[in-house]
């Protein structure tokens, strides 16, 4: 992909952006945040969305007098630009990006746009599974050590209008792959890779080393200052690594092998070990339980320790931790059964990843809009933990298929409501039932969150 490509300028100075246009496609959380920060540069900021624009935004961008339009991209105020900042969810193949890329306009991200405004400490956290988990927890604990933090990217205020408001020391970044694929000079002075499992593959030509290759952009620009935290567990991971050369001091962290830097798994403990420091936890006191949340706590407690953040703090921080909402967020108990909602889980891996982490016998709902899942890594899963599934989609044919030959009951419900009080039935006592449905949630809900929202609100009503 964007890999070999090599943007180079420099943004103008004050004087030269006097009155120089800046478009930005795409008015959401990103796009507004940039258009403030654009505007507070002294650019002519105009702001474009090919479908309508949410009402707050919509406000927002008319107290701060900024032009826009909606349900249209008007040509002739885009292509006229000096340089564009376009929403992560736009591909390169939608044409007015097309025309720009012809026109040779820079096309960037709003986390490029912004890193040129800050000289915060930036810790990039990326990964197919477990980056929003791993860069709030990240955040939390180094909040809870004092230092001043800002948390932006693919989670909470955009990164540009913190830069433009708030002035925080360092920034703990969730970046997604369409992000880091419009990123060109921005450097990660502690760059995170998770894992790479196969997601999103029709935007990366469907070839698997494309999609990785975004991944590794998270290290590009790194100096022998910087750091770079990977899990040398992760298949992908080191078979990208073998063509690629890192500047940056290296800091794995595994389950399965012992690690002299970085960090592993010693009798249940994780031991944390960097030049200066050393650090060890049992995991039964982990806030984060299941296999894959050890991973998240290693990667984020390397970062504290190579920020020679106090043991006490670390500690504390991973004990204390609660998840984000929609991701493995527990909502209660009902006749003794237990009601998770994982709605955050829309690809198979991040549905592998809770059901590992599942003590008891399990009820799942799965289902949605399908991008081309391969259901067969869930099986043996499956096998093991569920008792049946519920599905929650307007298709679920595929569903059937992958589990008719391990589950005894599978249903079919259109509705949040309808799914928990199937599960709700098919439960008994002791027994958990899981909403994490491997898919996207637009075939029956505006968005992930709002599938979440419904099942929790649901689950009250039983």
């Amino acid at each position: 992909m964007n890999e070999n490509i090599n943007i180079s300028y420099n943004s103008p100075s004050p004087l030269e952006r006097a009155g120089v246009r800046l478009a930005i496609l795409g008015a959401g959380e990103s796009g507004v945040g940039a258009a403030y920060l654009a505007q507070q540069q002294g650019y002519d900021v105009f702001v474009s969305d090919f479908s309508a624009i949410a009402p707050h935004y919509k406000e927002q961008l008319k107290g701060w007098n900024i032009r826009f339009e909606e349900n249209q991209h008007t040509e002739a105020e885009i292509l006229n630009a000096v340089e564009v900042i376009k929403s992560p969810g736009i591909p390169d193949k939608a044409p007015i990006i097309k025309k720009l890329k012809e026109k040779g306009v820079p096309v960037i991200s709003e986390i490029e746009f912004a890193g040129r405004y800050t000289n915060a400490k930036i810790i990039g956290i990326t990964g197919s599974n477990g980056k929003t988990t791993t860069t709030s927890l990240t955040h939390f604990i180094l909040k809870n050590a004092g230092l001043n933090v800002g948390l932006a990217g693919n989670i909470g205020k955009s990164f540009a209008y913190q830069v433009a408001t708030e002035k925080h020391d360092c920034y703990v970044l969730e970046l997604s792959s369409f992000m880091l694929d419009d990123m060109y000079q921005f450097k990660t002075d502690i760059a995170v890779l998770l894992n790479i499992t196969p997601d999103h593959l029709d935007r990366y030509d469907y070839k698997m080393e494309n999609y990785a290759a975004s991944k590794f952009r998270v290290t590009q620009n790194q100096t022998a200052d910087d750091v770079f935290i990977y899990c040398a567990d992760d298949a992908e991971t080191i078979k990208g690594m073998e063509g690629r050369s890192f500047k940056a001091k290296q800091f794995p962290f595994s389950i399965e092998k012992k690690i002299a830097t970085g960090a592993d798994l010693e009798n249940d403990n994780i031991v944390i070990n960097t030049p200066q420091e050393h650090f060890e936890m049992s995991i039964t006191e982990l806030a984060l339980q299941g296999k894959h949340n050890i991973y998240n706590s290693m990667a984020s407690g390397i970062v504290a320790k190579v920020l020679e953040l106090r043991n006490d703090t670390l500690r504390e921080s991973l004990a204390t931790f609660r998840n984000i909402e929609h991701r493995l967020e527990s909502i209660g108990k009902i006749s003794g059964i237990s009601f998770i909602n994982d709605s955050k889980a829309t690809n198979v891996n991040s549905t592998w990843y809770a059901l590992e982490s599942m003590t008891s016998d399990v009820v799942l709902i799965l289902g949605g809009v399908d991008k081309g899942n391969d259901y067969s890594m869930l099986k043996d899963l499956v096998k093991q933990k569920v008792k049946a599934i519920v599905c929650l989609g307007k298709d679920n044919q595929r569903i059937h298929e992958a589990f008719e030959d391990v589950v005894d009951i599978i249903v079919n419900t259109s509705s949040a409501t309808d799914a928990a009080q199937a599960a709700y039935h098919l439960a008994t006592k002791g027994d958990t039932v899981l909403l994490s449905p491997a898919c996207a949630s637009f075939d029956l809900f505006k968005n992930y969150e709002d599938r979440g929202n419904q099942f929790k609100a649901a689950v009250k009503e039983l």
